[in-house]
C-alpha cells in the first residue's frame, strides 16, 4: 500500500495544503486539496473519495475534482461515507445553490458523481482496498477509518478529540503498519482545542497510551499559524514513534 500525503494541514496558505491523502493512486481519503496536488491526468485516475466529515478543509477541492474529471474518466467519481456525512454533502454542497448537483449531470442515469452510504462498524471494499469506518469525537458527525490490503493496514483518525472505539479497532489489527492522527493546536491553545474537539500534543500523549506500542504515528491537520509552537510541543514529547507529516510525503507499507 502506498500513501501519498497531498495535504497535511488543517488550514490553507501558499505553503500548506488542506487535508488529503491518496492511497495506491486511486482512492482518496478526504479532499481538502486534491486539485491543488494532482495533475489533471492523476485526478482522472481517482475513482473513490472516502470522506471523514463535512468540514470545508476536508472537502474543499471535491467540487472542482468532479468538474475537472467530468467526461475524462471511465465512470462517475464515487464519494463514500456514512449516511450522516453523505446527507450533509448533498444538502449543503452538491445542491445546485453552492455547486451543481453532479449526481444529475449530464443526467441521473450517467452521473458525474455518485454517493455510496456505508455503515460504521461494517467492513466495505473500495477500489481494491478494504475499509472500516469508526465514529470519533468531533463537533459534527465524523469517522476515522481503517484501510487495508493483503499486506498492511493503516488507520486515519479524522478530526477528533480524545476517543476510544477507533483505537480499540486499531489494537485488534496484527497487520497495522501506521497510524495517522490529527494534532491541530499547540498546548497553549488547549481551551480552543477542547471546545472544537481537536488534539494537542498533551492530549495526543494520553491518546498514545491507547495505541499499539510499536506502530509509527504520523501527525497531520496542524493549523499553519501555530505550527512552530506545535512542532516544539511535539518535540518535547521525545517519542520516537512520532513524525509530523508535510505536503508531498510518501509512505509505503
Amino acid at each position: 500500500m502506498r500513501v501519498r500525503v497531498l495535504g497535511a494541514y488543517g488550514g490553507s496558505s501558499p505553503w500548506h495544503r488542506q487535508t488529503s491523502f491518496l492511497l495506491d493512486g486511486t482512492v482518496a481519503l478526504d479532499a481538502g486539496a486534491l486539485t491543488q496536488s494532482l495533475s489533471l491526468e492523476e485526478q482522472a485516475r481517482v475513482r473513490s473519495i472516502v470522506v471523514t466529515h463535512s468540514h470545508l478543509d476536508h472537502i474543499a477541492s471535491l467540487p472542482f475534482l468532479v468538474e475537472n474529471v467530468f467526461a475524462r474518466s471511465s465512470g462517475p467519481i464515487e464519494v463514500v461515507a456514512p449516511k450522516d456525512v453523505v446527507s450533509l454533502l448533498k444538502d449543503h454542497l452538491f445542491n445546485d445553490a453552492i455547486w451543481p448537483d453532479f449526481t444529475r449531470i449530464p443526467n441521473h442515469l450517467l452521473p458525474a458523481v455518485t454517493f455510496r452510504v456505508i455503515e460504521a462498524g461494517v467492513p466495505f471494499r473500495v477500489d481494491g482496498l478494504q475499509a472500516l469506518a469508526v465514529p470519533v469525537s468531533h463537533v459534527v458527525p465524523t469517522f476515522g477509518y481503517l484501510l487495508w490490503d493483503d499486506q498492511a493496514c493503516v488507520v486515519f483518525s479524522g478530526d477528533t478529540g480524545p476517543t476510544e472505539a477507533l483505537w480499540t479497532e486499531a489494537r485488534r489489527r496484527a497487520d497495522l503498519k501506521a497510524i495517522f492522527v490529527e494534532c491541530s493546536f499547540p498546548d497553549a491553545m488547549a481551551e480552543i482545542a477542547g471546545i472544537s474537539k481537536h488534539l494537542t500534543p498533551a492530549t495526543l500523549r494520553e491518546e498514545m497510551r491507547k495505541l499499539p506500542a510499536s506502530v509509527p504515528v504520523n501527525l497531520y491537520h496542524m493549523k499553519p499559524p501555530t505550527l512552530p509552537q506545535l512542532r516544539a510541543d511535539v518535540a518535547a514529547l521525545s517519542d520516537p514513534r512520532l513524525r509530523i507529516l508535510d505536503d508531498g510525503d510518501e509512505l509505503e507499507f
